[in-house]
C-alpha cells in the first residue's frame, strides 16, 4: 500500500484501490476464477507437463524467480518452453535484444524448444501461473512481472508497475504485445492499468485475453 500511496502522489490514481470492496471482489475474482480453471484444467495441465518431459531434457517446470507487489519477491512456475540450459545460453544472445531496457525479448528465440514455441503462441506455458494466483502472489489482471534480474537494473520511473500485485495478463498482453520493444511504453500501459483500474477493466481484459489466446497471437 504504500507504494500505491507513493504513486498517487505521483499522479492520478484510480480511487477503486482504496474501496475494500472493490478490492476485496477483485481477489474473489482471482481466488474463484483460478481455482476453476485449474480444476477444468487438471488434464491439460498433466498433459502439458508430460509432453515437455518427453520431448525435451529437464524439467517439466521452470522456476520463475521474479519481483511482484512493492518489490517483494517470490517464485512462480511456468511450462519449460525452451532448452534446459536456457538461462546459462543467454548472454550469448543478449546483443540480439529486441527490447530496449533491461527486459529480454527475441522473436525465433533459438533456445525454444519445437513444443515450447507450440505453447507460447498459445500462452500455455503460462498455466501453472494460476498457482501464484491462488496463493496470492499474483493476481489474473495486472502488470507483467519482471525477472529479479531485470529488475536490478529498473529505473524509478520502470518499478512503479510493480505498485499494485503483478498478474497473469495486462494491457500489454491485449495491445501490442508483439510490437511492443521500448519497455518505457509497456510500462506506460501498466501505469494506465493502474490509473484506471476497476473491475469491469479486469473483466475487459480476461475477455480480450482468452480471444487472444483461441487466435494464436503469442510468440
Amino acid at each position: 500500500m504504500a507504494a500505491l500511496q507513493q504513486f498517487g502522489a505521483a499522479g492520478s490514481l484510480s480511487p477503486n484501490w482504496h474501496d475494500p470492496l472493490q478490492v476485496a471482489f477483485k481477489r474473489l475474482l482471482d481466488l474463484v476464477g483460478s481455482t476453476l480453471l485449474l480444476i477444468l484444467l487438471t488434464p491439460l495441465l498433466l498433459l502439458l507437463g508430460a509432453l515437455v518431459k518427453l520431448t525435451s531434457k529437464g524439467p517439466a517446470l521452470y522456476r520463475w524467480k521474479v519481483v511482484g507487489e512493492n518489490g517483494g519477491h517470490f517464485i512462480g512456475y511456468k511450462f519449460r518452453s525452451m532448452v534446459s540450459n536456457a538461462d546459462e545460453l543467454k548472454s550469448h544472445l543478449e546483443h540480439l535484444n529486441e527490447m530496449t531496457g533491461p527486459m529480454f525479448k527475441l522473436t525465433n528465440d533459438p533456445r525454444l524448444t519445437p513444443l515450447g514455441s507450440w505453447m507460447r503462441k498459445y500462452s500455455l506455458d503460462e498455466l501453472p501461473q494460476l498457482f501464484s494466483v491462488v496463493k496470492g502472489d499474483m493476481s489474473l489482471v495486472g502488470p507483467r512481472p519482471p525477472l529479479a534480474t531485470e529488475y536490478a537494473r529498473f529505473t524509478e520511473y520502470q518499478k512503479q508497475k510493480l505498485s499494485v500485485k503483478p498478474g497473469i495478463t495486462c494491457l500489454w498482453q491485449v495491445n501490442g504485445r508483439n510490437q511492443v520493444s521500448d519497455l518505457d511504453q509497456w510500462v506506460a500501459m501498466d501505469l494506465e492499468y493502474i490509473r484506471n483500474w476497476s473491475l469491469w477493466l479486469d473483466i475487459r481484459i480476461l475477455f480480450k485475453t482468452m480471444a487472444a489466446v483461441l487466435a494464436g497471437s503469442g510468440k
